[in-house]
């Protein structure tokens, strides 16, 4: 989808440079501002590309790890940046956690921003799925 837009932007760049430069030669020559309000437009579509191209997708991103962030919870296993893999034991206020790492309970502090995924609540939430699903059935085979 962004290789389309991407395309469809450089394609209505190219056009609308090329007519922009044909409407000023032919503004000057005949005294008009029809071709101006012409570039206008044509400037003004290709902004709106970019803001729709890159700066939505990644403030939407920014919104979605600043969620993460603020959703964790002590007891969460959850994976780093740098590929470490632990339990959270402790949040601290000024943006940092500690981590419980290994067989021997290493313990390490780690600023917020540094988390990457939380593996618990995705492991938490497939079961409860199903089991409500099992539940389900059981009910309707048990009124059979």
């Amino acid at each position: 989808m962004k290789k389309f837009m991407l395309a469809l932007l450089s394609i209505v760049t190219v056009l609308g440079l090329s007519s922009c430069a044909a409407a000023t030669q032919d503004a000057s020559a005949q005294g008009s501002s029809g071709g101006m309000i012409g570039m206008i437009a044509v400037y003004a579509v290709i902004l709106i590309g970019m803001y729709f191209l890159f700066v939505r997708p990644s403030s939407k991103k920014k919104k979605e790890e600043e969620a993460l962030r603020e959703s964790l919870e002590i007891g969460d296993e959850i994976i780093t940046i740098g590929g470490i893999t632990g339990r959270v034991v402790s949040i601290k206020d000024d943006d940092s956690f500690i981590l419980e790492t290994g067989p021997d309970r290493t313990r390490i502090l780690f600023q917020k921003w540094a988390l990457s995924s939380i593996v618990t609540e995705k492991a938490l939430a497939e079961p409860k799925s199903d089991k409500k699903k099992d539940d389900k059935e059981k009910k309707k085979a048990e009124e059979k």
